[in-house]
């Protein structure tokens, strides 16, 4: 049975000196996150010349940062719960820093998705411990929805700061100085941290389960692995037994949480239907949504020719769309309600992507950043919310592993989304039939990606390469327009489940234990 806690909060509780400094530390490495994740859609086609990676290579490098994390989130939110959320978030903010630097110097497409998966296993430190430190800070309601807008603003402003200062980055160095750009912040975040940031921890968390940690991220990995060959290659008896073989590491992972007396993840979380629907909504909105956004700065550079800050700029109106809807979300939920402003938002993104299956190579920018506008709004009052109902539905002590399965969803839904809707984008844009006197050398190089279709065109007659880069051009905005088609499918089903799964669900409900 669950019942809402009764214990008063002091007004020193409730208004902890110094929170709103120690929060605008802890969005700085949100920000660190936000910025490497969109600044290496704007790099990929410099990457793309650089390392001459396969197509495949090319997903890898795209989503191996997502899949570690997804596999690891879980284990971090329960570490941070046991060790300290300061700490771990201070310990991250290092290795990030210091992994970037490997990310920026790497020479080959191996090292480079090397590179990614070791980001993500820091990036896995950052976010839970974020959200938990705020679940920590902010007791009153009101204040840590307002507190958690911020942080998604920031988010969103990272969307934003990214392609802008990528932009400016790659105007006039090479495509790794993009990655440096996280040494300052990550100093800041440190610095300022060490001294502002309050330490919380479970206070009995018991030990941690390191079985339950391998099996968290053996099954992850398995089962997103397996989706993401499947859709690119079809079945085989590879991706077959990772598919099995992970859904058994999860089964397994959920019957031992059962039994434990101190488990990684309460699985009894999940009985709270706003928590459920909430997480339910975060996976398929950003499952929606990365495919499309993960090659949307390569339709910018490489069919409509703007140049990479140019590119920033022209993404500028979902970031803006997304810090004003977040800043304003939770106060929108109380006037009317949860489920309205979720299902709301995840419909105009919805529309939003069905739109962009209207697009062309000549599509006049108007039509694109009202597309961004509106996908950026319906974003921001979603996603607010849907953290905010994900915090507030746990205790405070098991802040981090609630974090942890919030951003685990984000995490898990962005490397779905980009396997299977970059798969679909890949697997349309590969069969463009080829110019008529196109040599097989170019030609394969033309269909492995579009990036490698420009550069293959500048070694080719003027005629033949235009000819060349016309047909992969158009062949790609199919494969785009088609998987948008699928991501808003996917937006406005889920929209429809949110509208039910969140039913009588409000903000102002106090802590529930389960």
């Amino acid at each position: 049975m669950s019942r809402i806690e009764q214990r008063v909060e002091s007004p020193e509780e409730l208004h902890r000196p110094g929170r709103w400094i120690a929060l605008s530390v802890l969005v700085l490495a949100v920000l660190l996150v936000a910025i490497d994740a969109t600044v290496l859609g704007l790099a990929t086609p410099f990457l793309t010349e650089d390392l001459e990676p396969t197509g495949t290579q090319l997903l890898w490098i795209g989503d191996v940062y997502s899949f570690v994390i997804a596999g690891l989130l879980v284990s971090m939110g329960s570490l941070g719960d046991r060790i300290g959320r300061k700490k771990l978030l201070l310990c991250g903010a290092t290795a990030f820093g210091a992994v970037s630097v490997l990310n920026a110097y790497a020479h080959t497409p191996e090292m480079m998705i090397l590179a990614r998966a070791l980001l993500g296993v820091a990036g896995a430190t950052l976010m839970p411990s974020t959200l938990a430190l705020i679940r920590n800070l902010f007791h009153d309601p009101r204040e840590r929805s307002l507190a958690i807008g911020i942080w998604g603003a920031m988010a969103s402003a990272g969307a934003a700061v990214g392609p802008v200062v990528g932009g400016l980055l790659l105007e006039h160095f090479w495509w790794g100085s993009v990655f440096l750009i996280n040494l300052p912040v990550m100093a800041v975040l440190v610095v300022v941290g060490a001294k502002m940031i309050p330490e919380s921890r479970n206070p009995a968390p018991g030990p941690w389960d390191l079985a339950s940690v391998a099996l968290s991220f053996v099954g992850m990995i398995g089962v997103v692995y397996a989706i993401k060959e499947l859709a690119a290659h079809g079945p085989g008896w590879e991706n077959i037994a990772a598919g099995i073989g992970g859904l058994l590491a999860l089964c397994w992972f959920v019957r031992r949480q059962l039994t434990l007396p101190a488990p990684l993840l309460d699985m009894r979380l999940f009985h709270h239907r706003g928590f459920s629907g909430a997480v339910l909504a975060d996976l398929l909105t950003i499952l929606g949504l990365s495919g499309l956004v993960f090659f949307l700065s390569q339709f910018l550079q490489l069919v409509q020719g703007r140049g990479p800050l140019e590119a920033g700029l022209a993404e500028l109106p979902a970031a803006v769309g997304a810090v004003v809807a977040g800043l304003i979300a939770g106060r929108a939920a109380r006037r009317f309600s949860v489920r309205s402003v979720v299902a709301g938002g995840l419909a105009a993104i919805g529309l939003a992507l069905a739109a962009v299956t209207l697009i062309h190579k000549e599509t006049a920018y108007p039509l694109l950043g009202a597309v961004l506008l509106v996908v950026g709004v319906g974003a921001g009052f979603a996603f607010t919310v849907t953290s905010d109902v994900i915090l507030s539905s746990v205790p405070k002590e098991q802040a981090g592993s609630a974090g942890a399965v919030s951003e685990t969803a984000y995490e898990l839904g962005a490397a779905l989304g980009i396997a299977l809707l970059g798969s679909i984008v890949t697997g349309v844009y590969q069969k463009f039939d080829t110019p008529h006197g196109v040599p097989p050398g170019p030609a394969a190089a033309a269909h492995e990606s579009l990036g490698g279709a420009v550069e293959a065109a500048h070694g080719l007659p003027a005629p033949q390469g235009k000819a060349l880069v016309s047909a992969a051009q158009e062949s790609f905005v199919e494969g785009l327009g088609f998987a948008a088609g699928v991501g808003a499918a996917v937006l406005l089903a889920t929209a429809v489940a949110a509208w039910f799964l969140l039913r009588g669900q409000k903000l102002e409900d106090g802590i529930v234990h389960q």
